[in-house]
């Protein structure tokens, strides 16, 4: 005969079971929500990625573009290089994340062995999601006036490392100083221009000059005068354009 004790015990035990397996459940539909959202932002950002190079990565734009030499870039490589690269950059842009993830350090290294001249042209494009896109080109830009094109191409890579996600949270102005700062920039220097507010057109005459050529889309690669969209994903254009360096 079951006593009373015992039914509470059954009970209890059958409640628990039930609770892990309920508790298994949830964790399960967790993972799958959480797979098929990152599934699903990959398409959409491969999808925008190649959507937008086929509409914006025009030949008519990529002809007004200026050469490498730009005020509002920096360009690294010598004059006499074989080729000229351009690219047009947002410090927050996920997808111009990936690229420089992929590519920097050999179109760097190419540019050093003068098989091309490189420039960098960051601008703000995202500034709906916040401030970020202003405030780094906004310091990015007066470390490259104060500390040189070395450091600043330094900071530019630092950026890139430690981008955030357009959702924020955001690094502050102070974050950004630091980071100038392992980059070797003088932060007591540049902290006193950004208290006194130098240099802040910077961003926006930058910007202002992009979208007169039309950019309107990043990263804006352009290569010996035409546009290159040579890939399915940043990733891709990154290591193609890299060989087509090569």
């Amino acid at each position: 005969m079951v006593t009373n004790k015992e039914k509470r015990e059954l009970r209890a035990e059958r409640a628990a079971a039930a609770l892990r397996e309920k508790q298994r459940r949830e964790r399960r539909r967790q993972i799958l929500t959480a797979t098929a959202v990152v599934v699903a932002i990959a398409l959409v950002v491969g999808a925008g990625f190649l959507i937008n190079s086929m509409r914006d990565d025009t030949e008519e734009k990529a002809s007004k573009v200026p050469a490498t030499g730009s005020q509002y870039g920096l360009t690294l490589g010598p004059d006499s290089a074989p080729h000229e690269v351009v690219i047009y950059e947002d410090f927050l842009c996920p997808v111009c994340g990936v690229f420089e993830a992929t590519g920097h350090e050999q179109l760097e290294q190419l540019a050093d062995e003068g098989k091309v001249r490189v420039e960098y042209r960051p601008f703000v494009l995202l500034n709906r999601f916040g401030p970020y896109s202003t405030r780094s080109t906004w310091i990015w830009s007066l470390v490259l006036q104060q500390d040189g094109p070395d450091v600043a191409l330094k900071f530019h890579d630092l950026l890139f490392a430690n981008q955030p996600s357009e959702e924020g949270p955001f690094p502050s102005q102070d974050d950004l100083v630091a980071l100038a700062g392992q980059a070797g920039a003088d932060t007591e220097e540049l902290q006193s221009s950004i208290d006194a507010g130098a240099g802040v057109e910077w961003p926006v005459n930058a910007s202002e000059s992009a979208e007169a050529l039309g950019i309107n889309s990043t990263p804006t690669v352009i290569l010996d005068g035409a546009p290159f969209s040579n890939g399915a994903t940043p990733a891709d254009v990154a290591t193609n354009l890299v060989k087509a360096l090569q």
